[in-house]
């Protein structure tokens, strides 16, 4: 084919992200085979960079979030590879704390674009050759890449990490990564080299973890055994080995997270010039317990699976409220009525919306899953769901929005649209 009867590569952000979509058949193609050769083409130099890898069904954003502001704390420059996004794309690539601009998104682009001929790749694993090319265009002291899907098939997975963390285990993407917590262990354990350094976050490890973890003679600490946390009402108990960490500081992160991320900030030769107190002041992860408005309030969350939910219902029942709205919108493939079970026992308003085709459940679907016995409305998406919430609810009163991340990210865009 000649220059002319190649098609102009797209000029702007919105333009490669369309381009993206249409040139892989299916939006999930697990394998590295295909990635692995357009990594090696890119020859990305990682030299004087440290890598951590971060995998789990719950907590990874999290557990990458406090390591980021550790370290940047600790005066180390930091990038970070996180997905899905909220509103921006840009979310996805965090160098020092600050998002990339468009143009440098549209050159990695590019650059992936020339090195992969003609190599089929996915949106997910487009995306990720990306990121990592501008992380190690950025020459950051620390590089933090959170897994997309399982671990051992992830295209994040070409990158061999200097410590790993496997943060928790649950049933998700089933389809893909197998219907038990043994299975999926076994997926997540696959970011794990030969006697590699290894966090493990999920307190009751299933069996095919510790085994795979025997089989590889990695160097692990176990939550619970190496490190962990006591539940306390306020503040934070935690411990690393012999040593204590306390703070009056209540995290607005899961305890399991931030004893984790401590951890690694340890491994990492990070933790001795931090100031725990302050460090925990400033985590606040978007999208996950975060209110977004008052008078009523209204908190939005990510959470779409079994683990996750429970813990936001835990969290729900310690806030003061009079009245509670649910506004929920979940993908297909999840597990919903597991999901939202913590909920049916609490009284409840609840919104059901509609999320986008090809994944997304509507509402009247999401509505026959659920019980008899809850007062359920149906709308076509998001916004009017939370629109007539809002009209419902009095001044003292939560609506909580959740079920996937994009049900949270249609009710960012409007309360707060982000910017980089």
């Amino acid at each position: 084919m000649t220059d002319s009867q190649h098609p102009p590569l797209p000029a702007t952000l919105d333009g490669w992200l369309s381009y993206l979509e249409s040139i892989h058949p299916q939006s999930i193609d697990m394998g590295l085979e295909r990635v692995q050769q357009v990594y090696q083409r890119l020859a990305l130099d990682w030299s004087g960079t440290q890598v951590v890898t971060v995998a789990g069904t719950n907590g990874k954003g999290s557990t990458c979030a406090l390591i980021e502001q550790g370290s940047m704390q600790a005066g180390k420059t930091c990038a970070v590879y996180s997905s899905p996004h909220l509103v921006d794309y840009r979310e996805r690539v965090r160098v020092n704390g600050a998002w990339l601009s468009e143009a440098r998104h549209c050159a990695a682009f590019t650059k992936v674009e020339q090195a992969r001929g003609d190599i089929s790749l996915t949106y997910f694993e487009f995306g990720t050759l990306a990121a990592l090319q501008l992380i190690a265009e950025s020459d950051a002291e620390l590089a933090i890449l959170e897994v997309g899907l399982g671990g051992r098939l992830d295209a994040v997975n070409v990158v061999t990490p200097d410590l790993a963390i496997i943060t928790s285990i649950d049933v998700d993407h089933s389809a893909f990564l197998g219907d038990t917590r043994e299975q999926i262990a076994v997926e997540k354990a696959g970011i794990v080299r030969p006697e590699a350094r290894v966090l493990i976050g999920e307190p009751n490890p299933p069996v095919t973890l510790v085994s795979a973890m025997a089989e590889r003679s990695a160097r692990v600490l176990w939550l619970g055994k190496d490190f962990g946390y006591q539940d306390v009402e306020s503040g934070f108990k935690g411990w690393l080995g012999q040593r204590p960490l306390t703070t009056d500081i209540t995290p607005k992160l899961h305890p399991a997270n931030v004893a984790t991320g401590l951890m690694a900030l340890q491994q990492l030769a990070l933790l001795e010039n931090l100031e725990l107190t302050a460090l925990l002041k400033q985590i606040q992860l978007t999208g996950r317990c975060q209110i977004v408005a008052d008078k009523p309030c209204v908190m939005v969350d990510v959470a779409h699976n079994p683990q996750a939910v429970a813990y936001l219902c835990q969290r729900i029942g310690q806030m003061n409220y009079d009245r509670l709205h649910l506004v929920v919108g979940m993908l297909k493939d999840k597990a919903v009525v597991e999901s939202l079970e913590p909920f049916f026992g609490l009284t409840a308003n609840w919104y059901l919306a509609s999320l986008p085709p090809p994944r997304g459940l509507t509402a009247q679907d999401l509505n026959s899953l659920l019980p008899d016995t809850q007062t359920m409305l149906t709308f076509d998406a998001v916004e009017t769901a939370l629109d007539a919430a809002l009209q419902q609810a009095g001044e003292q009163d939560l609506i909580l929005v959740f079920g996937s991340f994009l049900t949270v990210g249609a009710v960012l865009n409007r309360y707060q649209p982000m910017s980089g």
